[in-house]
């Protein structure tokens, strides 16, 4: 990960005494205002070209900032390729989206929505001047925007629209569920018997989740203010094999799309498990339904896909993570485990009206 002027934030945002704060650009320091600014943004479909959609359309707050779809649509018609991932706890990642290794900012993320044509999401390509008109004619902005950013002198323009939105989205941190309250805060009364044989199952080297879902934010890509350095990862599930030599789906191949190496090939980064429960469908396409189908789906060491044009064996893809190797699971492992990972939805977090939307 490059120098990107990274520093700690010091912004309150009333983080448990146990979670390290995360990072921020010191081009782009939190402040209460542009905090209010970003989440106003965040909602408005002021910012997609037909004013149909917002950011929230794919990241709606009661499904931990997913969408429950398995692919998004844009205001186009065209699919993103990808599931919307959570925004739970976005500020500790250190690359975004699911298989790009060079987006290591929100700053730069939300470009992506904003401008992207392949596939077009929000559609604003070109539209800028029109996006500044509009927000520019609205006195909650005019307001705002010269208290999120006195140093710009209160510009409204792509580049502010941007810095606020990442701000907004810095602030939302989930640390309160119930595992948190059992394995950081000493509250043993949180967690069922299940949930804490399921834990010990979660960590356990037989069923070896703990190898990707390992840090606070239960992946194993993170980056923040007591890290020596970024940790990044991405990772091949077996998910497919189209020739029997691991070929992905060709839209969808992971980072190999980027990195044009071979054994790159399905490589994708790891989501958070946190508010796992809430956030079907799961896999970078949506293409497993259920918390039990993902078992299933690691059980086996990888999918099988019986017919259609992405038949394969994926236990047999040559490309697959060894911790990805399968095992027999029994009905209560299944059960507990289960159990364990409901513990990590937070209900604060699905309903902090902080990260609601303003304007209803």
């Amino acid at each position: 990960m490059p120098d990107m002027g990274l520093v700690a934030v010091d912004y309150d945002l009333g983080l448990p005494a146990w979670a390290p704060p995360p990072v921020e650009p010191a081009t782009n320091r939190l402040n209460a205002a542009k905090i209010e600014l970003g989440r106003r943004l965040f909602y408005d479909v002021r910012l997609s070209a037909d004013e149909t959609k917002s950011c929230a359309s794919c990241h709606r707050q009661e499904l931990a900032f997913t969408d429950g779809l398995a692919i998004s649509p844009g205001v186009t018609g065209d699919f993103t390729p990808r599931n919307s991932m959570s925004l739970a706890n976005v500020a500790y990642a250190p690359v975004l989206t699911w298989g790009n290794p060079l987006l290591h900012t929100l700053e730069q993320q939300a470009l992506v929505p904003l401008l992207g044509q392949e596939p077009v999401e929000l559609g604003m390509a070109g539209r800028d001047p029109q996006m500044v008109e509009k927000l520019s004619a609205d006195p909650v902005y005019r307001d705002l925007f010269p208290e999120a950013f006195p140093d710009m002198k209160g510009e409204i323009s792509l580049a502010t629209v941007v810095r606020a939105l990442s701000a907004f989205q810095r602030t939302l941190i989930s640390l309160s569920s119930s595992y948190d309250q059992y394995r950081y805060e000493d509250n043993i009364d949180v967690m069922s018997d299940a949930a804490i044989r399921g834990e010990a199952l979660f960590f356990s080297e037989k069923f070896e989740c703990h190898h990707c879902h390992n840090n606070l934010n239960m992946n194993d890509s993170i980056v923040h203010a007591r890290a020596p350095h970024p940790e990044i990862a991405f990772h091949n599930t077996g998910l497919y094999n189209l020739d029997g030599k691991g070929a992905y789906p060709a839209h969808n191949i992971g980072i190999a799309e980027l990195t044009g190496r071979a054994e790159d090939m399905g490589r994708f980064r790891v989501p958070t498990l946190r508010n796992v429960a809430v956030t079907a469908p799961y896999m970078h396409d949506g293409s497993i339904a259920t918390l039990d189908e993902v078992l299933d789906h690691y059980a086996a060491g990888g999918r099988t896909v019986t017919s259609g044009p992405n038949a394969g064996v994926g236990s047999n893809n040559p490309l697959k993570s060894s911790f990805v190797p399968g095992f027999e699971i029994t009905l209560e492992e299944r059960a507990d485990l289960l159990a364990f990972l409901k513990t990590l939805t937070d209900d604060k977090f699905l309903t902090n009206p902080n990260y609601s939307d303003p304007w209803k």
